[in-house]
């Protein structure tokens, strides 16, 4: 059981940020945005590559929703929406999960939905999300794990800086299938920090 002294708590405002690009937003998600998520999370082309089956009801939406928000209460994780500027739609959600405090370490990831794929958004929401981690929690290591079948996953993780350090075998079995998971690791010391950077947090 993880076991935190109160007074080894971040403000409750890094858990609980917006930041703003040059056209999205990542917030935390809201109950309303539920049928959005369950849209997105349901179809099997997005879950493809996840540890988990795709979602099937709008309970299972619910659930990410108040699990995601008693997360950050608990400073364990960061999980906030992606959403458009333009129109307000919620394109997905990016991740820091497994936060290590100790250690300074996380893990990334993203979903998006089919209709926002090949737009340049994960390289966006990513690098703002990576930023934030290394320069505002403080992150020395963020740490990516994917099927190394997800062959744009990795291209992704590789344009965000990231360099492929492992092989786990046969670490996943979903549905009866087997898969094997690449380890992927960036550091706050391989890349400078952009002071000039467009981005902007605000605590939600």
């Amino acid at each position: 059981m993880l076991c935190v002294e109160m007074e080894d708590l971040m403000p409750k405002e890094l858990f609980f940020t917006v930041i703003e690009t040059e056209r999205l937003i990542l917030k935390p998600l809201a109950i309303d945005d539920s049928d959005s998520l369950l849209k997105i999370f349901s179809d099997p082309e997005v879950m493809r590559y996840w540890n988990t089956a795709p979602w099937t009801t709008i309970q299972d939406a619910i659930d990410f929703i108040n699990e995601s928000s008693d997360s950050m209460r608990r400073q364990e994780s960061l999980i906030l929406g992606v959403y458009l500027k333009s129109t307000g739609e919620l394109a997905g959600k990016c991740m820091l999960f497994s936060y290590d405090q100790e250690s300074k370490r996380a893990e990334i990831g993203f979903g998006l939905g089919r209709s926002c794929w090949g737009k340049g958004y994960i390289n966006e929401a990513g690098e703002a999300l990576i930023k934030y981690g290394f320069y505002s929690l403080g992150l020395r290591r963020i740490e990516a794990e994917i099927d190394p079948d997800n062959q744009s996953s990795a291209k992704a993780l590789v344009k965000l800086g990231f360099s492929k350090e492992g092989l786990l075998r046969q670490r996943w079995e979903v549905n009866g299938i087997v898969s094997d998971s690449a380890m992927y690791g960036r550091l706050v010391s391989d890349c400078p920090e952009q002071h000039n950077q467009t981005m902007q947090a605000t605590s939600a």
